[in-house]
């Protein structure tokens, strides 16, 4: 009869020990970190991917080849100003009532960019004729084309950034995104200028419209850059 009280004694006791470590596993379990992952989620290629996104970006700085600065476009809260060499003020632009203003530096108004659904339209100062219509393509392209609906340019999207091609398929710009740097090159390669700014690969092929004045490009360029493109 003691043996069996004993017996029972000791099972109990292991019965106990195990439902404590038991418990103590869950517990440790639950508390484990978890991952989720996105099945819809594209990988990023380490040679193709926007500069990192700065907080409060003051200015966007163009550099040429050699490293010196060809221009940059200071950030304001109403707007920006494109400065050259040595501070050099090329022209203002200011929200106006959804519409960039472009001004030169004696505040003379040269024109408008107006920003619609999928499309943006260079305006004459007198806001009484459409210039130039930017417009995105379904398939990601965009195309540049005159106020008389007369194709100027294709903007190709490749697996580098874009390519800005004439109507009969010229190559006359492209704009490369790599290691957090976007170059604009023009058709023989060489670099017209280059950033590490956070400025969308399709407001940088702006610069590449020689069609508009640089005030124009920069006007547009920033347009496209605060919408998002």
């Amino acid at each position: 009869m003691m043996n069996q009280r004993i017996f029972k004694l000791v099972v109990l006791q292991i019965v106990i020990i195990s439902s404590i470590y038991l418990t103590a596993c869950q517990k440790n379990v639950s508390t484990q970190p978890t991952t989720t992952v996105n099945p819809n989620a594209s990988p990023v290629s380490e040679t193709n991917e926007l500069p990192p996104v700065v907080e409060n970006q003051s200015q966007i700085k163009f550099k040429q080849e050699n490293g010196s600065e060809k221009f940059s476009l200071k950030l304001k809260d109403d707007g920006a100003k494109l400065v050259g060499d040595k501070e050099r003020e090329i022209a203002r632009f200011k929200v106006d009532n959804g519409k960039v203003k472009i001004k030169n530096s004696a505040e003379k108004t040269l024109g408008y960019i107006v920003t619609e659904s999928g499309y943006w339209k260079v305006e004459n100062p007198e806001q009484t004729q459409e210039l130039y219509i930017l417009r995105r393509q379904n398939d990601g392209d965009y195309k540049l084309e005159s106020g008389d609906n007369r194709e100027v340019y294709r903007i190709k999207k490749r697996d580098y950034g874009f390519e800005i091609e004439s109507p009969d398929k010229k190559s006359l710009y492209k704009i490369k995104l790599k290691e957090g740097k976007t170059t604009l090159q023009d058709g023989s390669g060489k670099t017209v200028f280059s950033t590490k700014s956070q400025m969308i690969p399709i407001a940088i092929a702006c610069f590449g419209f020689d069609v508009l004045s640089l005030e124009q490009q920069a006007g547009l360029a920033y347009a496209i850059n605060a919408s998002g493109g």
